[in-house]
C-alpha cells in the first residue's frame, strides 16, 4: 500500500463503495422480498417458486461468464456496468406492466422472460460488480472487504425500508429501485477520478503492469483446464448455492409464518433481515483482519460452519425469537463466503483473471447448485415441509465440509496470486 492516509481520503475507495452501495440498494429493496412477493401476493407453490428460482440460475449461470470475461478485458473500465445499470433502470415498470401479467398468464412464459431480464439487470450484475471493487482494492491501494461492507449497508437499509413499503404495496419498492438505479448511473459515469496527480498518489506500479497485460480468450478458456477450479464448483454447489435456495427461496415465508397476519410477518422479516446485513456489514470489514490472523483456508472452514449449524438449527427451534436469533449466525457466514472465498482465488490463480475465476468458482458454481436444488428442494418441502427440508439441506452442507478438509490448500502452497503478506 502506497500511503498512511486516511481510506475515507482515497476517492478510490469512496467510489468503489458508492458503487456497491448504490448497486446492493437498487437490489435488496426488491430482491429481499422476491419470494415473499411470488407466494402471497400471486400465489405460487414452492415448485413454481423453484422453477422461477432455477430458470433464474440457468440464465445467470452462462451471463455470468459472459460478464467475468467482459470485465476481465475491459479492467477498471465501467462500460459495461453502466449498459447493466441502464437495464436495472427498468425495473419498476417490468414488473408492473410486463412480469407480474404475464406469470399470471402464461407462467412457464413469465418465469423464462422475467429471467433472462433478472439476470441480465441484477443477478449476473452482482459478481460484476464486486469484481470491479475487488480489482480497484489492488489498484488503488484499500482493502476491498472495507468497500463491500458499504453494500451491505445499502441492502440492509433497502430490506429495513422494504418492510415497511412492501405492506403497502409490492410496486413501490419494485419503482425505487429503479429511482435508485439512476443514482448509479450518475456515479458510474460522472464520479470517475481522472486527474494524474492523485491517481499518480495511490495506484500500485506493479498491478498497473499487471493489469495491462490483458488475458486472452484462450487464457481465459484455460480456467476451464484446471483441476483445481472444478474442486472449488464442487465445494460452492454443496455449500454457497444454498445461499439463493435456502434464505431466497424458502427463509421468508418461513419465518412470516410464525405471526398472526402476513402483514405483520412482513414488516418483521424486514427489520430481522436489516439486523442482520446491518451485521454482515460489520463482519465484512472484520474478515480482512480475520483471514490475516488465522488464514484464508480456516476462515473459508468456519464458513462453511457456520452454514451447517445455522441452517440444521432452523429445523430444529420452533420458536421466532429462537429463528431470528439463528438467522443472524448470516452475518458473518455471508460475509466469509463474499471475501474470503475471493481471497482464496486472488491468492491460488493468476490475478488478471479475477473476474472470471470469481464468476466460475463462486457464482457461477453457486448458479449451478441451485439448478440443481432448487426445484427439487420446493418440491421437498411441498412433500414434507420446511423443518425437514432445512434438515436435508443441512446434511449436504455437511458432506461439503468434509469435502472442503480435503481440496483447500494451505495459504504458502501453490501461491499464484497475490501472496498473503501483499
Amino acid at each position: 500500500m502506497k500511503h498512511s492516509q486516511s481510506v475515507f481520503k482515497n476517492p478510490f475507495y469512496i467510489q468503489a463503495s458508492l458503487s456497491l452501495l448504490f448497486f446492493f440498494t437498487a437490489w435488496g429493496i426488491w430482491w429481499s422480498f422476491f419470494q415473499i412477493w411470488l407466494t402471497t401476493r400471486l400465489g405460487f407453490s414452492g415448485a413454481q417458486v423453484g422453477t422461477i428460482y432455477t430458470f433464474d440460475s440457468a440464465i445467470t449461470l452462462v451471463l455470468m461468464f459472459i460478464y467475468g470475461s467482459i470485465q476481465d478485458k475491459l479492467g477498471l473500465k465501467r462500460k459495461l456496468l453502466i449498459v447493466i445499470t441502464i437495464l436495472e433502470m427498468l425495473l419498476g415498470p417490468f414488473f408492473t406492466w410486463i412480469y407480474a401479467p404475464m406469470l399470471k398468464s402464461n407462467f412457464i412464459l413469465g418465469a423464462i422472460a422475467g429471467s433472462f431480464y433478472l439476470s441480465l439487470a441484477f443477478l449476473a450484475a452482482s459478481p460484476t460488480f464486486e469484481a470491479l471493487a475487488e480489482r480497484m482494492s489492488r489498484r488503488y491501494g484499500f482493502e476491498y472487504g472495507q468497500a463491500r461492507s458499504w453494500g451491505s449497508f445499502g441492502y440492509a437499509v433497502a430490506a429495513l425500508c422494504a418492510g415497511y413499503l412492501f405492506t403497502i404495496s409490492p410496486y413501490i419498492v419494485f419503482w425505487l429501485s429503479s429511482v435508485v438505479s439512476c443514482l448509479t448511473l450518475l456515479l458510474l459515469t460522472l464520479g470517475r477520478t481522472k486527474n494524474p496527480t492523485i491517481i499518480n498518489q495511490y495506484e500500485d506500479k506493479a498491478e498497473e503492469v499487471k493489469e495491462a497485460d490483458k488475458p486472452t480468450f484462450k487464457e481465459i478458456l484455460h480456467v476451464f483446464k484446471l483441476a483445481d477450479l472444478w474442486k472449488l464448483v464442487i465445494l460452492i454447489i454443496l455449500s454457497g448455492s444454498f445461499y439463493t435456495v435456502f434464505d431466497q427461496q424458502m427463509f421468508p415465508e418461513f419465518f412470516t409464518q410464525f405471526f398472526k397476519t402476513q402483514a405483520v410477518g412482513d414488516t418483521a422479516y424486514g427489520i430481522l433481515n436489516s439486523i442482520e446485513v446491518f451485521l454482515e456489514a460489520i463482519m465484512m470489514a472484520w474478515v480482512p483482519w480475520l483471514m490475516k490472523k488465522i488464514g484464508v483456508r480456516r476462515t473459508v472452514l468456519i464458513g462453511i460452519t457456520v452454514m451447517f449449524i445455522r441452517i440444521g438449527a432452523c429445523g430444529l427451534v420452533t420458536n421466532p425469537l429462537g429463528i431470528s436469533c439463528i438467522k443472524l449466525l448470516h452475518a458473518p457466514e455471508t460475509a466469509i463466503f463474499a471475501l474470503a472465498i475471493f481471497r482464496y482465488i486472488t491468492l491460488h490463480f493468476d490475478t488478471r483473471l479475477s473476474a472470471t475465476m470469481y464468476m466460475v468458482v463462486s457464482q457461477i458454481a453457486g448458479q449451478v447448485g441451485q439448478i440443481i436444488f432448487s426445484t427439487p428442494l420446493g418440491s421437498l418441502h411441498d412433500e414434507i415441509g420446511y423443518r425437514s427440508t432445512f434438515l436435508v439441506i443441512s446434511v449436504i452442507v455437511f458432506l461439503a465440509l468434509i469435502f472442503a478438509l480435503f481440496i483447500l490448500k494451505g495459504d504458502h502452497q501453490d501461491v499464484n496470486g497475490q501472496p498473503m503478506d501483499a
